[in-house]
């Protein structure tokens, strides 16, 4: 039910923003929809559970996304 109702319909979205980022050239073409959204969305999810101490949660995020430094543009 989470799946279907709350995870797949936000996954199927992001899908189609990064198919049209890799069509402006934005992205790297071989940057797999499923594993970005799941790897952004496994750091979020524990950064709110797990507050991070020292700096703000987008410091956080941001710091943990860094791998994905030249594949997607992290100036937001």
């Amino acid at each position: 039910m989470y799946w279907t109702k709350y995870l797949q319909p936000r996954r199927q979205a992001f899908e189609i923003v990064l198919e049209r980022a890799k069509e402006r050239n934005e992205v790297e073409e071989s940057l797999e929809a499923g594993l970005v959204f799941d790897a952004m969305s496994g750091i979020m999810l524990y950064a709110l559970i797990f507050p991070p101490a020292n700096e703000s949660w987008k410091d956080y995020v941001r710091r943990t996304l860094y791998f994905f430094k030249g594949k997607i543009d992290l100036n937001f």
